[in-house]
C-alpha cells in the first residue's frame, strides 16, 4: 500500500526548501544588481505555492513510510526539483527554449555537468550560483538532506535512505540514519568550505571560489567560464581541486569513519583501494603517453593528466584541456573511467568502483572453478563474504545498464547523431560525467543536440543518479499492486 498524503507532504516540504534555495539565489541577483531577479521571485512564487497545496494535501498524514514510497519518493522528488528547478532559466529568458532549461536543470541535479550554453559568462550571477547551488544540493541527494529535516516531523527516514543511496554497500556509521544524514551533510559543508577558502587564496574571486567549491565537492562540474578551470591557467588551482574533486569521489562514510579516528578501518576498504588504483595507474599511464607524444614538460603532462582523469572518474567534468586531442590511446581511456566511476557512496556517477570490483573478483573464481569444480570459492571484500544475492544484483546491474546504454546509442544513431558523440552522450549522460567524446566534448556544449536526443539524455542522468532500478521499478506492474 502506498500512503500518499505522506508522499505529498513529503514533496510538499521539499518545494519549500527548493523555494528557500531559489530565495537565496534571488539575494545574489539582488546583491549583484541582476536583471533576473524577478524571474527568481516569480519562480519562488510558484515553487512555494504548489509547496504549500501538497502540504495541505498531506495534512494528517501517517508518520509511516514503505520501502514503496521511498522507491516513488524520491523519483519524484528528482523529476519534481527539475520541473521546478527549471523556472528562473525559463522565466529570465536566458534559456527560452523548455528542454534546454530542463535539460539545463536535470544535469545539475544529477550533478552530472552537461550543459547546453556556449557563452556561460553572458549569465547573470544569479543563474550562475543556481547552477551551482542545483549540484550542490543535487550531489549528496535532495533526499539525504530531506532525511536530515524529516526526524523534526516525526517521520522515519530509512526508506527513502533505501531508495536513494547509491552503490551496493553501506556500513552504519550511527544506528539513526537522520543523525548519519547530518554527519554527513556536516562534512559535506565543512570540505566545501575548505575549498572555497582555498581557492580564494590561490587568486580566484570570491563569487567564483564559492560556485566551484559548491561543484567540485558535488562533483558535478558546472563552472562559471566557458573554458572551465582552463581559464584560471593556475598550478595551485588545478591541484586544490584534484585533491578535493579525489576526496569526494570516496565514500562519505568512509571518510565519516576516518574523521571520527577509525584510520585502519578506512584505509583498509577494498573499494578504496581499488579507486587510488585505478587513478594512479590512468593517471602514470596518460602522463608517459602526453611526454612521448607531444610537446608537455614533464609536471605539465602529469599535473594534466591527474586532473582530468580524477575529473572524469569522479564524474566530475571539469577541464584544463580538451582531452580529445591527446593521442587518441590517451583519450580513449576516459570512456572506461566514466563507465568505472568513483566510490560507492559518494557524490560521483558510474558502475561504481566496488561493483567493478566485484565483477573482477567473481571472474577470477569463475576460472578457479573450471579447475577445481568441487572447490567452495567464496567472494570476500573488506573480508566478508559476498552473498550469491549481492552478486547477482551487481551482475544485473551490470547487464542492465549495458543494455540501456546500448539502446540508447542506437536511438541517436537513429537520429543521425555520429557514433563517437552517440557514444560519449551516452556513456556521459548515464555516468552523470558531463564532458562527452568528439564534437560534444569538454571544449563543446551540447545544445546541437535534436530536442528528442536531450529528453532521452535527461532520462539517462536521473537513471544513472538513482542507480537504474529505483526509477525503472516504477514501471512494472508488481510495484503498483495493492499487496
Amino acid at each position: 500500500m502506498i500512503h500518499k498524503r505522506m508522499i505529498y507532504r513529503v514533496i510538499g516540504d521539499l518545494l519549500l526548501i527548493e523555494t528557500a534555495m531559489i530565495l537565496l539565489c534571488a539575494g545574489v541577483s539582488l546583491f549583484y544588481r541582476g536583471d533576473d531577479l524577478r524571474a527568481f521571485l516569480y519562480s519562488a512564487g510558484i515553487t512555494a505555492g504548489t509547496g504549500i497545496c501538497f502540504a495541505i494535501m498531506g495534512k494528517h498524514a501517517e508518520h509511516e513510510l514503505t520501502r514503496r514510497d521511498g522507491y516513488l519518493i524520491v523519483s519524484l522528488s528528482w523529476f519534481i526539483f527539475s520541473v521546478f528547478g527549471m523556472l528562473p532559466y525559463y522565466l529570465s529568458g536566458y534559456i527560452p527554449n523548455l528542454t534546454d532549461a530542463f535539460f539545463e536543470t536535470m544535469s545539475g541535479v544529477t550533478s552530472t555537468g552537461a550543459t547546453i550554453l556556449s557563452e556561460i559568462e553572458q549569465l547573470p550571477q544569479g543563474l550562475l550560483f543556481w547552477r551551482s547551488m542545483t549540484q550542490w544540493i543535487g550531489g549528496l541527494g535532495i533526499i539525504l538532506f530531506t532525511i536530515a529535516v524529516l526526524p523534526i516531523f516525526g517521520i522515519n527516514g530509512v526508506q527513502v535512505f533505501a531508495a536513494e543511496a547509491s552503490g551496493p554497500t553501506h556500513d552504519k556509521v550511527h544506528p539513526r540514519i537522520g543523525i548519519t544524514a547530518r554527519w554527513i551533510w556536516v562534512l559535506y559543508t565543512g570540505l566545501t568550505t575548505a575549498v572555497v577558502l582555498l581557492l580564494a587564496a590561490g587568486g580566484m574571486n570570491w563569487f567564483d571560489s564559492v560556485c566551484h567549491a559548491l561543484t567540485t565537492t558535488s562533483t558535478g562540474g558546472f563552472s562559471t567560464r566557458s573554458a572551465s578551470i582552463a581559464y584560471y591557467q593556475s598550478p595551485y588551482i588545478e591541484y586544490v581541486l584534484s585533491l578535493f574533486m579525489f576526496i569526494s569521489g570516496i565514500n562519505f562514510t568512509l571518510l565519516l569513519l576516518f574523521a571520527t579516528g577509525h584510520f585502519k578501518k578506512s584505509f583498509r576498504d577494498a573499494e578504496l583501494h581499488f579507486y587510488v588504483w585505478t587513478v594512479t595507474a590512468s593517471t602514470l599511464f596518460i602522463t608517459v603517453v602526453l611526454c612521448l607524444r607531444s610537446s608537455l614538460p614533464l609536471e605539465e603532462a602529469f599535473r594534466t593528466s591527474l586532473f582530468q582523469v580524477i575529473s572524469i572518474q569522479t564524474s566530475t567534468g571539469f577541464a584544463t584541456s580538451d582531452y580529445m586531442t591527446w593521442p587518441a590511446v590517451a583519450w580513449g581511456v576516459m570512456p572506461l573511467l566514466m563507465l568505472i566511476g568513483a566510490c560507492a557512496g559518494s557524490t560521483s556517477g558510474g558502475m561504481k568502483c566496488i561493483r567493478v570490483a566485484m565483477l573482477i573478483r567473481v571472474t577470477k573464481n569463475e576460472f578457479k572453478r573450471l579447475l577445481h569444480p568441487n572447490a567452495v570459492l567464496p567472494i570476500r571484500i573488506n573480508r566478508q563474504v559476498i552473498s550469491s544475492t549481492l552478486q547477482s544484483t551487481v551482475l544485473a546491474f551490470t547487464v542492465l545498464f549495458v543494455v540501456i546504454a546500448f539502446a540508447s546509442i542506437l536511438i541517436l544513431l537513429a537520429l543521425d547523431i555520429p557514433f563517437m558523440e552517440s557514444v560519449g552522450v551516452v556513456v556521459s549522460s548515464i555516468g552523470n560525467t558531463g564532458p562527452g567524446l568528439g564534437a560534444y566534448g569538454p571544449a563543446y556544449s551540447w545544445t546541437a543536440l535534436p530536442d528528442i536526443a536531450k529528453w532521452l539524455l535527461a532520462l539517462l542522468m536521473l537513471l544513472g543518479r538513482l542507480e537504474l532500478f529505483t526509477v525503472l521499478l516504477l514501471f512494472t506492474p508488481e510495484f503498483w499492486k495493492r499487496n
